[in-house]
């Protein structure tokens, strides 16, 4: 019966094999992750529409935000009004004198009458409680004609018919720089207004301009320069920023972060909220005229080391992300107008606001900001770095365990040992393995360092060369430590049941060790037992227990071909357990400390790629 015997173990070797060598694994390892990944970015208030930008966040390295909205509140208040020299500051109690009735008149005038833009919303509700109890409010007059902001003009007007006048009335309001443009004013006076601008704009206000003109002809022109228009003052609109901004790019400059502060504003107001949270920006600013005159090698060399942009319109976004991405940077996007979609498409990530944005812009974005509030980015990042380690730990136990079940079923046939492995062995380990590599590591916390390191490069791929000798390495220990055993065992006259139980248990045994080492890549396992996690100890109290019935109840122990073990041969196997799980410990160790002394320091940005 020996040759019968041989081909039979053969042919269940086959089997055992086969089972073995499927790395079924790693797409449910990859959909699992990616899939939970999703529901706990969704719990930072960020919806996901395009899977793989989960694992692209965690290699980010700018993130181009618009200021309003993102990083303020966007509860516009209008706080001042300047006319004919003199600024009202506006207080709930304060009546409004004469002097700036027309200025606020014609803001009102130049906005929708029932505005969803915060800045007309502010600008009504101030002259609903500022004009009530005036003829200013013209309720009875016909909208007859508008002229909307343009790209070379950031102003807007609109024409009024009122019943008791023939002439028509234009409203304008706009920037401070392209309502003077319209008005003709010469040098003095319009350098005397853009001072006051200025001032008000060192404030982190947002300033506009406002304008009358008055038209009698029938037909109306074509461009809102062919009006005669009348400076005829200013108002000012504070935006908070949001309170947690600050503690999120501070969070960010310490993960090699990059925060690009992209706004309407003028420069002035720019850099007084870029300095309110913390964004420093050596080269400057970059303005959306600036932004057109330069050329893109020009464009490449400046946004080195600038950081804000202001005065910018969203078609100009879509040059400042292709100029980030020339120079090598992963660039992240926020966008909400159906402008910024060329944009949000080009970038790795583009980001839709969910608060404010539009169908268009949501349809063109990987990801969704729920609240629009820009810590929920730096949160979003956080996790997809976290989402991207922890995969790779996953993977590295993927490989290491799996390389004793392939050795175990082919080397003891080789050997002409007894078999070693059968179908039901694996079907056991592939138990505890599926579970332990999608959910216990999906479930373990970020490492301390997780926002105080670089960005990965982005061509680091998921099986980087070190994550694979990392995991044939562990995979090699455990299969010479559990081939020794069987070996062994023979050769000491155990029969090959009892042979098969020390080496199956110390397999399971040192197999969870090995999950405990993978929870991180660094630390020793003793310090990750302070970080929690539930499934961890779920499933080897499971394995634990399984284990135990099979080893200590006859009828199971039929079904797996096991001997009965002593209690002494039990404790040298989790003897072995230990001393493997100790060698996979001592060699992290190593490995964490041939890497101390070549880590360059961190440095502030990405100095280092550019």
């Amino acid at each position: 019966g020996g040759a019968r015997g041989d081909w039979l173990n053969g042919f269940l070797a086959g089997i055992t094999l086969a089972m073995a060598l499927l790395p079924e694994e790693l797409p449910v390892v990859l959909v699992v992750f990616l899939g939970l990944g999703a529901w706990r970015i969704s719990r930072e208030k960020v919806l996901t529409r395009q899977i793989p930008a989960i694992e692209m966040l965690g290699a980010a390295t700018v993130l181009c935000v618009d200021k309003t909205g993102t990083l303020t509140e966007n509860k516009m208040a209008l706080v001042r009004i300047c006319a004919a020299g003199q600024v009202f500051a506006d207080r709930e109690t304060a009546m409004l004198p004469e002097t700036f009735h027309q200025t606020l008149e014609f803001a009102v005038l130049a906005s929708q009458r029932d505005p969803f833009d915060p800045m007309e919303v502010a600008i009504r509700e101030s002259g609903l409680r500022l004009l009530a109890n005036t003829e200013h409010l013209h309720s009875n007059w016909h909208l007859m004609s508008e002229y909307p902001l343009s790209r070379d003009l950031l102003a807007m007007s609109r024409v009024w018919r009122s019943p008791d006048q023939m002439n028509y009335i234009i409203a304008a309001k706009g920037a401070p720089e392209a309502i003077i443009d319209l008005c003709h004013l010469d040098t003095g006076t319009a350098q005397g207004i853009m001072d006051q601008v200025d001032g008000l704009a060192a404030q982190g206000l947002r300033v506009l301009g406002v304008a009358k003109a008055e038209f009698g002809q029938q037909t109306l022109p074509g461009v809102q320069h062919d009006f005669a228009f009348q400076f005829l003052g200013l108002v000012a609109l504070a935006d908070p920023v949001r309170a947690a901004v600050p503690a999120a790019i501070t969070e960010s400059h310490a993960a090699g972060l990059r925060v690009v502060m992209i706004t309407g504003d003028y420069p002035a107001t720019a850099t007084n909220i870029a300095r309110q949270i913390g964004i420093e920006s050596p080269g400057g600013t970059i303005s959306g005229p600036e932004l057109d005159a330069l050329t893109d090698a020009g464009l490449r060399e400046r946004i080195a080391t600038v950081n804000i942009f202001c005065r910018v319109v969203p078609e100009q976004k879509l040059r400042i992300v292709n100029a980030f991405k020339m120079n090598g940077e992963v660039v992240v996007m926020t966008g909400d107008g159906v402008n910024d979609a060329p944009a949000l498409k080009a970038a790795h990530i583009g980001i839709a606001m969910g608060g404010r944005g539009t169908d268009v812009a949501r349809e063109s974005a990987a990801l969704v900001l729920l609240n629009d509030d820009f810590s929920s980015i730096v949160s979003a990042v956080k996790l997809g770095r976290r989402i991207f380690d922890n995969l790779q730990k996953a993977i590295a136990f993927v490989i290491a365990v799996h390389i004793p079940i392939v050795g175990l079923s082919l080397i003891p046939v080789m050997m002409g040992w007894p078999v070693m492995l059968m179908p039901v062995h694996i079907l056991f380990l592939e138990l505890i393995i599926d579970p332990v590599c999608s959910i216990v590591f999906e479930a373990e916390p970020e490492e301390a360092d997780v926002m105080r390191r670089p960005p990965r490069s982005p061509d680091t791929r998921l099986f980087d060369h070190e994550l694979l000798s990392l995991g044939f390495g562990q995979g090699s220990v455990l299969l010479i430590v559990v081939l020794a055993i069987f070996g062994l065992a023979l050769y000491r006259g155990l029969g090959a049941d009892e042979a098969r139980a020390i080496t199956f248990t110390t397999l399971v045994l040192a197999s969870i060790g090995l999950i405990f080492t993978n929870r991180s890549r660094t630390r020793p396992a003793l310090a990750t037992l302070q970080s929690p996690n539930a499934a961890l100890w779920w499933i080897t109290g499971a394995a634990a227990a399984g284990l135990s019935l099979i080893l200590f109840i006859p009828a199971l122990s039929r079904i797996f071909s096991f001997g009965r073990l002593h209690p002494a041969e039990v404790a040298f196997c989790l003897v072995a357990g230990l001393a493997t799980f100790g060698l996979f410990e001592a060699f992290k160790l190593i490995r964490a400390y041939r890497q101390l002394p070549h880590k360059p320091p961190v440095k502030h940005g990405r100095e280092g790629r550019l």
